[in-house]
């Protein structure tokens, strides 16, 4: 096999590239229309609904069996070994086509299908907990010092910036994209660096604005190179046909 050149192995990572945004765009799109179906059709439980002991109203099985988690799988008795295959098969009648993964409660041995059935809903006390942390965050202003902008291509071409903590080194797979209004893929990103300085938000603002336009000036000129790439080799062409033809056929009007 022939060895593969530069140019052909950075088009086949940008291919692979792209069909991964385009499959995390895809699974984006089918988590939020699971959780629209499940606002719609009243599927999550209200805590005192799960207190209560209502069933999943995805499955229909327990949220909570009462049964103790399951230990290890070689740990396991004859008798809880029947048990847990009896509830696999349970599962897999219950979830044929679903190819998800599942969950279970701390102590409950049911399982539960990521894709139909909603996770339990959050008690005072996890909601109290949660308080505390968001109060215990810094300042807006403060956290400001430690936020990175990013630049990122999308799967709609185009190109836009996001924001985050500098101790993430990765993106997310799906972002809105402003100008589509919608969310796409990431295809590519690169970290800009400080999205606010001293100067303030505006000034920042403006280093990355800058950097998109430059981005994106990049591409068009790349795409005017290969569109007058192409129009130079339809003229050739052309002037090949033309001198085919005979002086006579030349004569009578063909440009």
């Amino acid at each position: 096999m022939a060895k593969l050149t530069d140019e052909q192995r950075a088009k086949r990572a940008a291919a692979r590239a792209r069909r991964k945004a385009l499959a995390a765009e895809e699974e984006d799109r089918r988590d939020t229309e699971r959780r629209e179906t499940w606002a719609r059709e009243g599927t999550r439980l209200t805590w005192d609904e799960y207190k209560a002991g209502v069933p999943c109203r995805g499955c229909g099985e327990p949220m909570y069996d009462g049964l103790g988690s399951w230990p290890g799988l070689m740990y396991l008795t004859e008798e809880e070994k029947r048990d847990y295959e009896v509830m696999e098969e349970r599962f897999r009648e219950l979830h044929p086509d679903c190819k998800s993964g599942r969950w279970s409660i701390g102590g409950s041995r049911v399982s539960h299908c990521c894709l139909c059935c909603p996770p339990p809903p959050m008690g005072p006390a996890q909601i109290e907990k949660l308080t505390r942390l968001f109060q215990a965050l810094p300042s807006a202003e403060k956290r400001k010092k430690n936020l990175d902008a990013w630049e990122l291509i999308l799967t709609c071409d185009h190109v836009t910036t996001f924001i985050q903590h500098r101790e993430n080194t990765y993106v997310r797979r799906v972002v809105d994209c402003p100008e589509c209004q919608t969310r796409r893929g990431v295809v590519e990103s690169k970290r800009l660096g400080p999205a606010y300085t001293d100067d303030g938000v505006e000034a920042a603002r403006s280093e990355v604005e800058q950097a998109r336009v430059v981005a994106e000036l990049t591409k068009a000129k790349e795409q005017l190179r290969r569109q007058q790439q192409r129009a130079a080799a339809t003229s050739s062409r052309i002037e090949e046909l033309q001198k085919q033809l005979s002086p006579t056929v030349r004569g009578d009007g063909i440009a």
